[in-house]
């Protein structure tokens, strides 16, 4: 069975209701998926290389992504995380920076496959938010082959 994991830090729990979703897709395409918030990953022992996809997401604030999860984007470096399926999503106010500097670090840093491009919600509940983040973890799945 086809793993991921779903990483997200989070301000307002808008970005945790995001990767919840995202996970939720996955499963209904017959994925194993872990969701964890960015600052238990260490203490979780979870370990990015054990997984087939790994999707990162963070609320912007202020224009910028929250440091949670800056720290942690520049600590996946000792993961070999090359060709493996990525994606990056996020909750934003106003301007919505983070998921696509997350984006754009998963796949040109890291050299991940990313799916299309970064999902970016300003409230998961709105305006079709639930069906738009169930169905870019469906898009996961089916870069996976699924």
């Amino acid at each position: 069975m086809a793993k991921a994991l779903v990483i997200y830090a989070t301000r307002t729990n808008q970005t945790k209701g995001i990767a919840d979703l995202i996970a939720e897709g996955m499963r209904l395409k017959g994925m194993d998926v872990t969701v964890v918030n960015v600052s238990e990953v260490d203490k979780k022992g979870v370990n990015p290389q054990d997984f087939d996809a790994v999707i990162v997401g963070a609320a912007t604030y202020h224009g910028e992504m929250i440091q949670t999860m800056k720290t942690f984007l520049f600590g996946l470096e000792k993961f070999n995380l090359e060709g493996k399926i990525g994606g990056a999503f996020g909750a934003f106010g106003w301007s919505g920076e983070a998921p696509g500097r997350i984006y754009d670090t998963l796949k040109n840093v890291y050299k991940m496959e990313m799916v299309g491009s970064p999902l970016m919600l300003k409230n998961p509940t709105l305006g079709g938010g639930i069906k738009m983040a169930q169905d870019y973890g469906k898009e996961v799945a089916t870069k996976l082959g699924l």
